[in-house]
């Protein structure tokens, strides 16, 4: 590989160079944040080319080494802001419990156990949104093939599952707390369409992203419903007590076996099975959280090629 002599380093002399050794300088940290690392690399690098177009790419990367930095020392940087941001938006962290009971009800004081449990609630509306979308659009791209406006139509559907992944990756950081990439993989704007077509159809991560938006529907349905059946369960029975000074008549019954009428003093009980079930469910939630967060990295995140 022919390079540029720099101070202290030897610089490529070209961008996809530059971004190799970007992505080998990084290796072994998040996936994620190698994405976005390369994704301003790239853009940098090219919008500085095309403010000078006299230049070659090694004299444009040579003339920016100074403020951008080479490879070694845009890697350090962004692995030094990554712990930095990283605890900044951490939530706070409960405090570690030795004892069961108080690993089982310190549940309660995990910030990301409510937020997987919000994010269980609004899966169904997500997940049914990007089912649609994707189910109707591949029906019409792929029908219309035949015609010419087929082909352009593809190309913004399949541009569409890009931003859709990603934005459901900046909810399922939120939410789930997985490091998900914050800006899109980087396309050439200059590149012909049927180059970038041809790019969106080879890139692995395109179809695996159109995969998790339709595992969404599915997996949204389960996790609502889930979710709600455990909830209104275990709320149900936390308040049966309140039950016994209704004005009018309350029922919870098994057969003919009505324990309002015929054993209230089981409601007490009743109640103290709730709240168990309330914690089970929100440890469910928890690690549901922690899955979903992993079949999101797998899925929506591309792996580097180094």
């Amino acid at each position: 590989m022919n390079t540029i002599t720099h101070p202290g380093s030897l610089l490529p002399t070209t961008i996809p160079e530059y971004l190799d050794q970007l992505r080998e300088a990084l290796a072994g940290a998040d996936k994620a944040m190698i994405q976005d690392a390369v994704y301003d690399a790239e853009e940098y690098l090219r919008s500085e080319l095309a403010e000078n177009p006299g230049k070659s790419e090694a004299e444009v990367i040579a003339s920016v080494a100074g403020s951008y930095g080479a490879p070694e020392e845009v890697a350090d940087i962004y692995r030094e802001t990554e712990v930095t941001v990283a605890k900044a938006l951490r939530p706070p962290v409960p405090p570690k419990r030795k004892s069961l009971l108080g690993r089982f009800f310190g549940v309660a004081a995990d910030a990301r156990t409510y937020g997987a449990l919000f994010y269980m609630l609004l899966s169904l509306a997500t997940g049914t949104f990007y089912f649609t979308w994707v189910v109707t659009g591949a029906s019409l791209s792929f029908g219309l093939m035949i015609l010419i406006i087929g082909i352009p139509l593809l190309l913004l559907f399949l541009m569409s599952v890009r931003l859709l992944s990603l934005v459901e990756g900046r909810v399922v950081e939120v939410l789930l707390g997985e490091r998900m990439p914050r800006r899109p993989l980087y396309t050439q704007r200059d590149k012909p369409w049927t180059t970038r077509l041809k790019e969106l159809f080879t890139d692995g991560r395109t179809w695996t992203a159109m995969l998790y938006l339709l595992l969404m529907h599915p997996l949204g349905v389960l996790y609502f419903s889930v979710t709600i059946t455990l909830l209104a369960v275990s709320l149900g029975f936390i308040a049966a007590p309140v039950a016994y000074f209704l004005p009018f008549d309350y029922v919870m019954s098994f057969g003919d076996w009505n324990m309002i009428t015929d054993a209230p003093w089981m409601l007490p009980l009743v109640s103290v099975f709730g709240i168990v079930l309330l914690f089970v469910t929100l440890h469910l939630a928890r690690m549901v959280g922690r899955f979903h967060g992993w079949l999101a990295k797998h899925l929506l995140v591309r792996t580097p090629v180094v």
